[in-house]
C-alpha cells in the first residue's frame, strides 16, 4: 500500500470530521441565529438549511475523496478506477439525499448530484 495516500485519505477523514463538527458549533450555529437572513419561499427556513446542508456536504465530498485515494493504492487498476468510481457515486448520492431531504426536494441541485451519482455509476463497467 502507498502511504502517502493512505496518509492522505486519514488526513482528508479527519479534517471532513474536524470541518463538520467545529463548523457547526462555531460557524453555522452562530450565523443561524441571526435574524437577517433573505426570506426564500416565504421564510428564512430554506435559506437556513441550505447553509446547513452546503456546509456539511463540503465534508461528504472530503470523505468521498479520501475513498478514492484509498482505491488507488490497490495494486490491480481496473479495480483501483472500479472502486474509485463507486466512492464517487456514493459521495454524490448522499450529496443528492442531503440535498433533497433538509430542503424538501426545493433546492434542486438534489437533481443534478443524483444525475452526477449515476452518470459515475453506470461508468463503472
Amino acid at each position: 500500500m502507498n502511504a502517502c495516500l493512505i496518509t492522505g485519505a486519514i488526513l482528508a477523514v479527519m479534517l471532513a470530521f474536524a470541518h463538520s463538527f467545529l463548523g457547526e458549533r462555531f460557524i453555522i450555529m452562530r450565523l443561524l441565529r441571526r435574524t437577517e437572513l433573505p426570506h426564500l419561499f416565504g421564510s428564512d427556513r430554506f435559506t437556513r438549511q441550505t447553509l446547513r446542508f452546503v456546509w456539511h456536504l463540503a465534508s461528504v465530498a472530503w470523505v468521498g475523496m479520501a475513498a478514492v485515494l484509498v482505491a488507488f493504492t490497490l495494486p490491480d487498476p481496473m479495480r483501483s478506477r472500479s472502486l474509485a468510481l463507486q466512492a464517487v457515486s456514493i459521495a454524490f448520492l448522499v450529496h443528492a439525499f442531503v440535498a433533497f431531504f433538509a430542503t424538501r426536494a426545493r433546492h434542486l441541485a438534489w437533481i443534478v448530484f443524483l444525475a452526477i451519482a449515476l452518470a459515475a455509476w453506470l461508468g463503472i463497467n
